[in-house]
């Protein structure tokens, strides 16, 4: 275990290291959103596309990955509904709670996969991304609307397809299985600027998450703070290995480190778009971030003696 922690403390302290640096003001506040919306639009597209669109991708897998992250995803959403709901919590409060349990931070989770497996658990990732993108776009925002404002489901309903037609990780992960099913070789200038770019998304997006970690939302609610984090990194990892995929022992390590890794950094905005309790969701994200240097090496290093 001490080998895996060393393997994946990097990214960790990449991480630290952006939250240092907002602190000193470096290279300014400005920065880190305008940071953060180019790696969201270009950067990480650039990566999705080219590893998807140049591995030899499995699509056979696209089913297991699907019983394995979205049926976790519903089995942990259904828990915490239940269990915020018996126990009184407000609207607000179980959709902060609810996307804390669900959601994960994609772009540590493929830097681990990338870490620990090379390119090609990185391209098993990116699999695991376009599931994982896809469930939480069709079923989050609906839910996140009914529980903070009460909206109709129609509208909830209209807002889920705009994001999905707008969403430029799912846009990007089609259009690189499109590729990848149609072109037999690579495509010059395209591959290799997609390339390039993608070369620099996840340092820069983990840099922009450390950044955007605020300690002062930690003062939130204990309850609602610890179901969430017990629904991230304990039921969701549970199900993941439970539920009958048929996936050899790294492929299941690689959903596993979905399941593990912490809740988005994106989280605390769309908690604030559909009525969320944003400073118990800052309280989550920075809590569950902080916590993940030890239960992330720790869950995967205890799944992979269980699983021989």
């Amino acid at each position: 275990m001490q080998d895996l922690a060393l393997t994946i403390a990097p990214i960790f302290v990449i991480v630290v290291l952006g939250n240092v640096l907002r602190r000193l003001g470096l290279p300014g506040d400005a920065f880190w959103p305008q940071a953060s919306r180019l790696g969201y639009w270009v950067l990480i597209p650039s990566l999705l596309f080219y590893k998807l669109s140049t591995a030899e991708v499995d699509i056979d897998l696209m089913a297991p990955f699907t019983l394995g992250l979205g049926g976790a995803f519903f089995l942990v959403g259904f828990v915490i509904l239940l269990v915020s709901g018996l126990a009184g919590m407000s609207g607000a409060q179980r959709g902060s709670v609810l996307q804390g349990a669900v959601r994960h931070n994609s772009f540590m989770a493929l830097a681990v996969a990338e870490t620990l497996f090379g390119s090609e658990g990185l391209s098993l990732g990116a699999l695991a991304a376009a599931v994982l993108a896809l469930v939480t776009n069709l079923v989050i925002v609906p839910v996140l609307k009914l529980l903070g404002t009460g909206a109709d489901g129609g509208l909830a309903g209209r807002q889920v397809l705009k994001d999905i037609v707008c969403n430029p990780l799912i846009l990007s992960i089609c259009a690189g299985l499109a590729v990848n099913a149609l072109v037999a070789e690579r495509i010059p200038v395209l591959h290799d600027g997609t390339a390039m770019l993608g070369a620099v998304a996840l340092p820069l997006m983990l840099l922009c998450v450390g950044a955007g970690l605020r300690l002062k939302g930690l003062r939130a609610q204990l309850a609602p703070l610890a179901l969430s984090t017990a629904g991230r990194f304990v039921l969701f990892p549970v199900f993941v290995l439970l539920l009958p995929t048929g996936l050899d022992t790294p492929t299941l390590l690689i959903l596993l480190i979905f399941a593990a890794v912490p809740t988005a950094p994106s989280s605390t905005a769309l908690a604030g778009e559909t009525g969320g309790d944003t400073e118990l969701m800052n309280a989550i994200v920075t809590f569950q971030t902080g916590l993940a240097f030890a239960t992330l090496p720790v869950t995967l290093a205890l799944a992979a003696l269980w699983l021989g």
